[in-house]
């Protein structure tokens, strides 16, 4: 029984130990421009770098929106591996801006952000019109239903598929080698 008993703790803290890191959220490591900062020219771009693969999807989002609440991203957002970006319109006023995100997690959840950063010296550019913002910059109203994506990553029920597998190889492995030992009299 002690055996049994062994190997069963020992599958489950395997699975434990592999299901862990296909179930936690990517986290975003480093943002360009980065959080709080202070820059005099506006960037062309947002980067945004996360700590694991971000699957590519079309429900990937970055909105800028600036000190007057207009919008400047533009354009579709670009994912490559574990990097998303997407291009910015020539920021205009000096002041607080405010990078907003959604992207679809290396597990499949969304994981949503905001970084604040400030435009010291006002440039020279407008924000996108209303209809132009609530499209997303795809010329479609905002929820419109968008082509599907070939998207990579691995779908969460092959990791449970893989996890009873391992269960089930566990159990087997202990019922067999357990054995049953006969008392003597």
């Amino acid at each position: 029984m002690r055996k049994a008993l062994a190997a069963l703790a020992i599958t489950g803290v395997a699975l434990l130990a592999t299901a862990t890191p296909a179930l936690a959220h990517n986290v975003l490591i480093s943002s360009d421009p980065a959080k709080d900062a202070s820059v005099a020219t506006g960037p062309s771009q947002v980067k945004l770098t996360f700590d694991q693969y971000v699957q590519n999807a079309d429900v990937n989002q970055i909105a800028v929106t600036g000190p007057n609440g207009g919008q400047w991203a533009e354009g579709p957002v670009k994912v490559e591996n574990n990097v998303v970006s997407a291009p910015l319109r020539a920021l205009g006023p000096a002041g607080k801006y405010t990078i907003g995100y959604r992207i679809l997690s290396a597990d499949g959840h969304a994981v949503t952000g905001e970084i604040p950063f400030t435009l010291t010296a006002a440039g020279t550019g407008t924000p996108a019109s209303v209809d132009a913002a609530r499209s997303g910059g795809t010329g479609q109203p905002a929820g419109a239903a968008q082509p599907a994506s070939s998207g990579g990553g691995v779908p969460i029920w092959v990791w449970i598929a893989g996890a009873v597998v391992l269960l089930a190889i566990g159990l087997t492995v202990a019922l067999r080698t357990g054995g049953t030992k006969e008392k003597s009299d």
